[in-house]
């Protein structure tokens, strides 16, 4: 079975970022210093999977940051038929269907990018196996939801957390057994 993991910073509003996809308002987690366990959540990885609006975000603001790590950017749009890095791969198929094929190449985590509403197409599916959400102490009073509403109800179990002098807090939950 492929671990998916959807682990992302949220304001205590629940916002991933600003209306207009900004996202200054988040600690660097490059920085020397606290990384917020990102490393180690990073190196647990075996692939990336990210909606389009991540991706040119991503590709506006800084150098490929994934490098060596098999991607899939979902899209419908045809203008993303070809990439010129061979890690990413472009595709319209639904979540199942990306998710046996990971299965597939031996793909045993991995990470959902951002995107709100790509987590919620995992999520109402019930593919998201464990969430890590860094809260972060700001209220950002609108902009884009951690998950986008839809789906039913689903009950997690809280299996971490980790504060930091900022006020950064880390939660980790898995689906709780019904």
């Amino acid at each position: 079975m492929v671990e998916i993991v959807y682990y992302a910073a949220a304001s205590l509003d629940g916002f991933i970022a600003t209306s207009d996809g900004g996202i200054d308002w988040l600690p660097p987690i490059e920085a020397e210093g606290e990384d917020y366990g990102y490393r180690d959540f990073y190196a647990s990885v075996d692939a990336v999977l990210m909606g389009s609006a991540t991706y040119e975000h991503i590709l506006r603001h800084a150098a490929w940051p994934y490098a060596g790590k098999p991607c899939w950017v979902f899209s419908r749009q045809r203008r993303y038929a070809k990439s010129s890095n061979a890690d990413i791969a472009f595709t319209g198929a639904s979540p199942e269907h990306i998710t046996e094929e990971i299965k597939g190449l031996g793909v045993k985590r991995a990470w959902i990018v951002g995107g709100g509403k790509l987590a919620a197409s995992f999520r109402e599916r019930g593919l998201i196996t464990a969430y890590g959400i860094g809260i972060v102490p700001a209220i950002l009073g609108g902009g884009i939801p951690l998950v986008a509403p839809k789906g039913t109800l689903e009950k997690l179990a809280l299996t971490g957390c980790q504060t930091y002098p900022d006020g950064v807090v880390m939660l980790w939950y898995r689906k709780a057994e019904s």
